[in-house]
């Protein structure tokens, strides 16, 4: 179609330019340039037109059951999978600088520089509060202290809901009539939302068991069923066993979601609390979903020190030189790292 915008553009030139040319009257002349040229406006715009209704065709707004299209290929743009409170730029992790309210990259990170720093962000929770009960607070701090050994995502785990939906990795919906699937780039990780009759889950999940139903144009999705291991964040914001979500997609443009979730847990927090996003729709005419198969890669991190001889035991890089002495934790934390 831009091939044949062109054409109908150089097109209208030429006719101008042809009219423009004899020895009629200036003010004739005038007028049938004018005219031809309002002609080539008029037909760039009903070509753009087509163009642009060309290539939202093969998306169609609405499916055949006339809910709205959700196919596709999504990510979020926010840094809420680092913190889901405001916050600016700090290291991943910290020890105490020259001043002590201002820290600076650990030895566990050094080597990284600019790459080893959390992104600012303005935050996703509904009046910056997440309410901790006190003793929970203090668990999140000490998380967030510990978050190199503690963190999930560091060990490739399944991510949990929400934060499936809000690292910085893309994921697909597929959608049918009484289902719909999601399946994420980040291990593997997937979801079903039963949108009919909804098996009763075997046990606790990663992911915990998703339920859906439109109202309106706003998919409504339960979540229950989770085991107590995954967080919400890097920081070291986590819950129990007794978590409950609901989450919420409202379409607010053809590739945008408005996507809020209410989190409860009376086990960690006072009261159910909000955060609210936006998830987009990659356009990209290559836009795929490739696997981030972590698993094997990370597998030295929690299990090399089964290994006879260690592999992990000295590195150099141009600047800094690292002598790395492994230790080994008791009990049943020796596999849960």
């Amino acid at each position: 179609m831009l091939n044949g915008e062109v054409r109908y553009h150089r097109a209208a030139i030429a006719v101008i330019r042809q009219t423009g040319s004899g020895e009629a009257d200036m003010r004739t002349r005038f007028t049938r340039s004018s005219g031809v040229a309002a002609c080539a406006v008029v037909l760039l715009i009903f070509t753009l037109t087509m163009i642009r209704t060309t290539g939202q065709a093969a998306r169609p707004p609405r499916t055949a059951d006339s809910k709205p299209n959700l196919n596709g290929i999504w990510q979020v743009t926010s840094t809420a999978n680092w913190d889901l409170l405001p916050h600016t730029v700090r290291p991943a992790v910290a020890q105490p600088g020259v001043y002590a309210n201002h820290p600076v990259l650990a030895a566990p990170v050094l080597a990284l520089g600019a790459a080893g720093l959390v992104p600012p962000g303005s935050g996703v929770v509904e009046g910056n509060e997440i309410p901790y009960k006190p003793e929970a607070a203090a668990q999140k701090r000490e998380n967030g202290e510990h978050w190199l050994d503690r963190d999930p995502e560091v060990r490739c785990y399944m991510p949990g809901i929400p934060r499936a939906m809000y690292m910085p990795y893309p994921f697909q919906i597929t959608q049918s009539t009484n289902k719909i699937q999601m399946v994420f780039a980040y291990a593997n990780a997937s979801r079903t939302i039963y949108l009919d009759a909804a098996p009763e889950p075997p046990a606790d999940k990663w992911m915990g068991h998703s339920v859906g139903r439109w109202e309106g144009n706003t998919l409504v999705v339960d979540v229950s069923h989770f085991n107590d291991r995954t967080w919400f964040s890097r920081s070291g914001d986590f819950h129990s066993d007794a978590l409950h979500v609901v989450e919420r997609f409202t379409p607010i443009t053809p590739d945008a979601l408005r996507y809020q979730i209410t989190v409860e847990d009376p086990n960690v927090f006072t009261r159910p609390w909000k955060m609210n996003m936006v998830l987009y729709r990659q356009l990209d005419d290559n836009a795929i979903l490739m696997d981030y198969r972590c698993q094997e890669l990370v597998e030295e991190t929690f299990l090399g020190h089964l290994r006879k001889n260690q592999l992990v035991t000295h590195w150099e890089g141009d600047t800094i030189v690292l002598d790395v002495t492994r230790r080994i934790p008791p009990g049943d934390k020796r596999y849960e790292r």
